[in-house]
């Protein structure tokens, strides 16, 4: 088995002209090392300015960065886990540990109520490292083994990939107040980091007085950096946060990838291809689920992965005999971590503990004792997931539950078919459409799984790749996709939420896959082949277009002609590029092939990133959006309300004062940062887990509390002011009135204090009397 520390001494040496000449002067090598990170700031800089980041907020953010999630992150990386041998991938492992260390500082702040301690936090951790001897040691490299330069102007494009991927995100989220229409989880999460502001116990920001349970530290570290830095919660989240987490999350994978392959390009491949990649085909009109590990809209997913590379880095670590800087001292973090890594999403450990106990297993049949490291690390992960089941989950929010091939209901060949009258219920074991199918249906739902088998190569295709070098990395990485992707197929969820199970696994897979090219590459022609071969079949290759009627066999032809034809083209266009350039055409051609699936993986994200960016988005109904004089009063009421006053609105449904009430309209809460009396219920325990009834699905469910909601509606709709008062002595202290979402009562302004009013929008103060 290779070990770490000779894998680094493998990806070092590489050709001298791709380091900086050594007869430069210090000041010029250091410009020179400094250049490639230099250019990724500047375009992630320009992004932001162009989708109207403040420049002060992006200034203010970078200093927040660096001084307390970086630079305490990664004193405690090398501290615990010992220096990579290079500033970038400590760095980036750093960010990755920093992220927990300043959960610690917010967790410290919320319980005791003292919302400075997030800003003292890190400052303690850097006077520690600063005044301690045996800490001060880690400000530096003790044994330096530098990586090439290139390596450095590859992770740089990634990161200017990753800003590119922002950049479509943020061309059709902008920043308020401005008349939109906001996908409503922004508006969700917008309200829980606000709610993270406050202290413990957390509520329902949108319905006050019920007990929080959701995977909200994602929401918490927005919550901390915005408590520190002072800038606006909307501005960190919907322009400032997503870009460092992710670019974290990429220098995470690039260094697990580095620690299991022994390229020194494999690192940047995978991270390009986890986080910018997709599905093969993946710009096709028909849409394979799964396709993105990240997304705006979720923060969970995208904080929940830089966690978990770290963890998988320091678990292969453990596993392939190396130990840890800090030794038995160090087994204190593992456990710390899984609880973040719970915390920051449900789905994220599952697959982790499946490939830890693989791994475990096949040391122990190699080996025929006892794998005490696997063994700690699994209890580890069972710790995080029992604490994380305690503090983050419970209620109808985490229903799940057993119907294989669930997830066919939200594929188009199977949902336009034999699931077009599946409804919204799981219907018994399986889909209701398979039931009821017969032979031909059967085949053509195992077609159905095929193709999206096929679709997801990038990411499965390093399971089917021999290892015997008895390294246990694979084992776990493998496990690790594998579990995710059962989990995704087996489960049943409302809103198809199984499918995080595989998101959060794909990274893994990623690495997988580039770690098989890897160790068996033998000449940079081969991979060239492979890459070039891979860019033309996905740029210029066949699409998946739904047929005009609908039918099993109509289907069938549009999923197999051109997949077929596809294969025909990739094999032939690897075929042809080796044997112009390799003699040995028939052994190389299996690199080749690995390689072409992985750079389709990355024409497909790329050209699908460089679609939205460009794209223009059109109009939208008014009814369902969000209007800047709306969104104004609602700043208006984050701006002077005390931090734990109630708001009770008349604002529940998306599009507003419709017959049918989709109960996603959390934007008061989220704009206006305050917990409501009773504002949007889609996402509460009660309502979830009520998916079904009457044949709706849980947003369409009426609200959990009947008393509390009709209440509320009184005392807007009528002016009663018996309900009024009932809203008063509830803890009610704001009165926020829209015209759009309903009737309001001219009484309201003879039983409260008018305090702001415009356009649609009046805002009463029920603390004073009018």
């Amino acid at each position: 088995m290779t070990s770490t520390g000779q894998i680094d001494k493998k990806v070092a040496d590489v050709p001298a002209e791709v380091s900086p000449p050594a007869d430069l002067s210090r000041p010029l090598r250091t410009f020179w090392a400094l250049l490639p990170w230099l250019v990724a700031a500047a375009v992630a800089g320009g992004v932001l300015h162009h989708y109207g980041t403040p420049e002060r907020d992006t200034a203010g953010y970078a200093v927040y960065l660096t001084l307390a999630v970086v630079a305490p992150g990664t004193l405690v990386f090398r501290a615990l886990w010992g220096s990579r041998g290079n500033l970038p991938e400590d760095l980036g492992l750093g960010a990755a540990t920093g992220l927990v260390v300043q959960l610690a500082g917010w967790a410290l702040g919320a319980a005791t109520g003292l919302h400075l301690i997030p800003t003292i936090w890190p400052l303690l951790i850097l006077a520690l490292f600063a005044a301690l001897p045996r800490l001060r040691r880690h400000w530096r490299i003790a044994e330096p083994a530098p990586l090439p330069l290139v390596w450095s102007w590859a992770m740089a494009a990634v990161l200017i990939l990753l800003a590119f991927w922002t950049a479509a995100q943020f061309a059709i989220t902008p920043l308020p107040p401005v008349t939109a229409q906001l996908y409503p989880d922004l508006y969700y999460h917008l309200a829980l980091v606000h709610e993270m502001m406050r202290s413990t116990p957390f509520q329902v920001p949108q319905l006050a007085g019920d007990t929080l349970r959701y995977h909200y530290l994602s929401d918490a570290d927005m919550a901390a950096a915005s408590l520190v830095t002072h800038i606006a919660p909307s501005t960190v989240f919907l322009r400032l946060w997503i870009l460092p987490v992710l670019s974290a999350a990429a220098m995470s994978i690039a260094a697990l990838t580095r620690t299991v392959a022994p390229r020194w390009w494999a690192g940047p491949v995978a991270a390009a291809v986890a986080f910018g990649g997709e599905p093969l085909f993946g710009t096709s009109p028909i849409q394979v689920i799964g396709d993105s590990t990240i997304a705006l809209a979720s923060p969970s997913q995208a904080y929940a992965m830089p966690l978990l590379a770290l963890f998988v880095l320091v678990a292969v670590q453990r596993l392939g005999g190396r130990r840890w800087a800090a030794g038995r001292v160090g087994w204190v973090a593992p456990p710390v971590l899984a609880v973040a890594c719970a915390g920051a999403k449900s789905s994220a450990l599952p697959p982790l503990l499946a490939g830890l106990v693989l791994a475990g297993a096949y040391l122990w049949w190699r080996r025929r004792s006892a794998p005490w490291a696997a063994v700690g690390l699994v209890a580890s992960v069972g710790f995080g997931m029992a604490v994380g089941y305690r503090l983050f989950a419970g209620g109808g929010a985490g229903t799940l539950g057993v119907q294989p091939l669930s997830l066919l209901r939200w594929m188009e060949p199977y949902s336009e078919t034999l699931g077009r009258h599946d409804g919204v219920s799981p219907g018994g074991l399986f889909p209701p459409g398979m039931q009821h199918a017969g032979a031909a249906g059967r085949w053509f739902v195992a077609l159905v799984v095929v193709w999206f088998l096929l679709m997801q190569a990038p990411r499965l295709i390093g399971l089917f790749v021999p290892d015997r070098d008895g390294d246990p990395a694979p084992w776990l990485l493998g496990g690790m996709i594998v579990a995710g992707m059962a989990a995704a197929l087996f489960f049943w969820h409302p809103s198809a939420s199984q499918v995080y199970f595989l998101s959060g696994a794909v990274p893994f897979g990623v690495v997988l896959a580039v770690r098989a090219v890897a160790r068996r590459s033998r000449g940079w022609r081969v991979l060239v082949a492979g890459v070039a071969a891979g860019g033309l079949w996905t740029v210029f290759g066949l699409k998946f277009n739904p047929p005009d009627v609908a039918t099993l066999h109509s289907w069938t032809v549009a999923l197999v002609v051109p997949a077929l034809v596809a294969a025909g083209i990739a094999v032939v266009l690897s075929a042809v590029a080796v044997v112009i350039w390799r003699r040995r055409a028939l052994r190389a051609l299996p690199v080749a092939l690995l390689a072409a699936v992985l750079a389709g993986s990355m024409a497909s994200g790329a050209e699908n990133i460089a679609r939205e960016v460009h794209a223009r988005r059109g109009p939208t109904p008014l009814r369902v959006e969000v209007t800047a004089t709306e969104m104004r009063a609602a700043l208006w009421l984050n701006d002077h309300a005390g931090p734990d006053d109630v708001v009770a609105t008349n604002v529940h449904c998306m599009p507003m004062n419709f017959r049918t009430c989709d109960a996603r309209a959390f934007w008061v809460a989220g704009l206006g940062g305050r917990r409501s009396y009773v504002e949007s219920w889609a996402y509460s325990d009660q309502t979830v887990a009520a998916n079904g009834t009457n044949n709706l699905k849980y947003f369409f469910q009426p609200a959990p509390y009947p008393d509390r909601y009709a209440v509320n509606q009184q005392a807007f709709t009528t002016g009663d002011p018996a309900a009024v008062a009932r809203l008063h002595a509830a803890g009610v202290r704001w009165l926020f009135a829209d015209t759009r979402a309903g009737m309001v009562a001219p009484g309201l302004a003879g039983l409260a204090h008018l305090s702001y009013t415009a356009g649609p929008v009046t805002i009463y103060d029920l603390g004073r009397v009018a």
